[in-house]
Parts: structure tokens; C-alpha cells; sequence
């Protein structure tokens, strides 16, 4: 009884989480949406949204879900180097249903599935953590590497770039580097409440010893290919829209998504809201204005970009999500 009303309890908390932050993302294209209006008038907006290839759109979906499953082989090496072992399916299950925590501040929420592997397989949450920390550190590692290089190539941004990119991975000091946690813990080892806690996080530090710097290398082969896979989502929510952009300026397109997403990433407001819309609407008013990209057109791309990258992958996810949760029933 107890467990079943545990489970009903985080399903809750789950699903008022997801509509929470789906509320707040429909408040956002909302106002998005009457911006654009404002600036161009209702009808031409209108007119604009109307307007949108469905062949392109659906080859910018094929690429969000293409870069979402092209991570799976580097989350498989994680947990093999963890010494986990579980059905390949099941872990290809599990990796898909993590997606449905990028809207936490920071992805913190994919440690969700460290719990469902406990469900599974009776591994330790300090055990399985590594392979979720270090999923989503690449994936940052990934961002940074494309936003980087590429605002070197667009002659823009770089130092902001930079900033960012160090911003971002200094919550990792803390995570990878152990003195610090040691020095916490000789401080404050007499609290009985913390004792908990400090016994998950020596298994953590523990169990990170396995995944070496040949793994974290490894690991980009995957993660640049899905930002690129990305990226091409927007390049053709863009070409939906009749914006006649050259495969030649796919660079741009490179930077101007990652760049967005790192600035909204700093932030920590959950799924980056409002802070990676509106890097967006500038990066596309100012690097394709002469191309025809209004504001009123840079408006409804982002939010059918937005659509296709958070919430058409928040939904797939969520799915696999729910179906994994049949797992959490499992006592070990």
C-alpha cells in the first residue's frame, strides 16, 4: 500500500511538473504571438503561420527525433562502464524517457532515470548518477564546442560565447572535482540527517572513477552529430517558412541554436523560457533580415521551432517516461 501510494505520488508530481512548464511555454508563444502582431498586424501574422510547409516541418521533427536517438550508443557505453547490466531495450526505453526532463533547470531531472534502473536492476542511485551527470555534461560540452568554433566563423559573439560556456560548467567543479565535497563533509559529518546523503555521494565519486577521458572523448562522436541534427531542425523550420536560406550559411544556423540555448542554459529557468525565445528572435532578425526574416515571420519560427524541439520532444519522451514507470512498482 505504501509503495503504490508512493508511485501515485511522484506520478503526480511528474505530471505537475510537465503542465506547469507547458502552461508557461503556451503563456510565452502567446506573447510572442501578439508582439508580432503588434508589429506587422494580425493578419499578416496570421497569414505568415498559415503559410508553413508541412513537408519541411515534418523533415525538421524527423531531425529532432533523429537527434535524440543518435546519443543512445555513448548512454549505453556510460552504464557498461558503470558495470550496470541491463536489456539493451529496456535501456533504450529508459535513455528515450530522460528527454522528458530538459524542461528542469540545468536537465537535473534526467536523474530520474537513475531511480528506474534501481527499479530494474537493484543498482544504487549513487552508482547509476555518473552515467547522468556525464550525459549531460557532454551534451553541454557539445553546445559549448559548436558555439565556440562557429562564432569564430560568424565573426560575432565569441567572447559571449566563452563567458557563457565557462558559466555553465563551473556547477561541474563540484561535481567531478572531490575536495570540495570532502571539505562539506568533515565540516558537517555529525548531522545525522546529512549521513544519507553523504553515503550517495561516496558511492557517486566512487563509481565516476570508471568513466576515464578515452570515454568522455568517445562520447562527442555522438554528441556533435546530435547539435548538428538540431541545428538542421531549425534550418528547416525556417525553410517552411519560404525562407530562401543557403545550405552555405548552415554555420550561422549552427551558432545561432546553440548560442540561444547556452544563454537560456545559464539562466536555470526551466526549459529555458522567455531567455532562449527571445535569443532567437534577435539572432534571426539580425543574421537573416536581408534574407526577408521579419519579425513578425522570426516570431513564428521560433515558436513552430520551439514546438518541434521542446514540446514535440518533451511528448515522445514523456511517453516512453509513463511506459517506464511501470518499473517503479518493482520492489529490490
Amino acid at each position: 500500500m505504501a509503495e503504490s501510494y508512493a508511485y501515485r505520488k511522484r506520478m503526480k508530481r511528474a505530471r505537475l511538473a510537465v503542465l506547469t512548464i507547458l502552461g508557461l511555454s503556451v503563456g510565452m508563444f502567446i506573447v510572442i504571438a501578439a508582439l508580432a502582431m503588434l508589429n506587422e498586424g494580425v493578419g499578416r501574422f496570421v497569414s505568415t503561420i498559415a503559410s508553413i510547409n508541412l513537408f519541411y516541418y515534418a523533415i525538421a521533427l524527423a531531425c529532432v527525433l533523429m537527434s535524440s536517438a543518435v546519443g543512445f550508443p555513448k548512454w549505453s557505453m556510460f552504464v557498461h562502464k558503470l558495470g550496470i547490466k541491463i536489456n539493451w531495450k529496456k535501456n533504450f526505453a529508459i535513455y528515450l524517457s530522460m528527454f522528458s526532463m530538459d524542461i528542469t533547470p540545468g536537465r537535473w531531472g534526467r536523474a530520474v532515470v537513475a531511480y528506474t534502473i534501481n527499479r530494474i536492476t537493484g543498482v544504487r542511485f549513487g552508482k547509476t548518477f555518473p552515467a547522468v551527470v556525464a550525459d549531460i555534461l557532454t551534451d553541454f560540452l557539445g553546445f559549448i564546442a559548436v558555439a565556440v568554433v562557429f562564432s569564430f566563423l560568424v565573426h560575432d559573439y565569441t567572447v559571449v560565447s566563452v563567458v557563457i560556456s565557462i558559466l555553465l560548467l563551473i556547477p561541474f567543479i563540484f561535481i567531478y572535482v572531490r575536495q570540495p565535497y570532502e571539505w562539506v563533509k568533515k565540516k558537517l559529518r555529525r548531522m545525522k540527517t546529512l549521513r544519507g546523503i553523504f553515503k550517495v555521494a561516496d558511492l557517486y565519486f566512487r563509481s565516476s572513477r570508471s568513466l576515464d577521458a578515452g570515454t568522455y572523448a568517445y562520447a562527442m562522436v555522438f554528441t556533435i552529430p546530435a547539435v548538428v541534427l538540431s541545428s538542421l531542425a531549425l534550418y528547416f523550420v525556417i525553410l517552411s517558412f519560404g525562407i530562401g536560406i543557403s545550405p552555405d550559411l548552415l554555420p550561422t544556423i549552427l551558432f545561432i541554436y546553440t548560442s540561444s540555448l547556452l544563454i537560456g542554459m545559464v539562466t536555470g529557468i526551466p526549459g529555458t523560457l522567455g531567455v532562449t525565445d527571445a535569443a532567437l528572435l534577435g539572432y534571426l532578425i539580425a543574421f537573416f533580415g536581408g534574407a526577408g526574416i521579419t519579425f513578425g515571420i522570426a516570431s513564428a519560427i521560433v515558436i513552430f521551432f520551439r514546438i518541434a524541439s521542446m514540446w514535440f520532444t518533451e511528448g515522445v519522451s514523456s511517453a516512453f517516461l509513463l511506459y517506464t514507470m511501470r518499473y517503479w512498482r518493482l520492489r529490490r
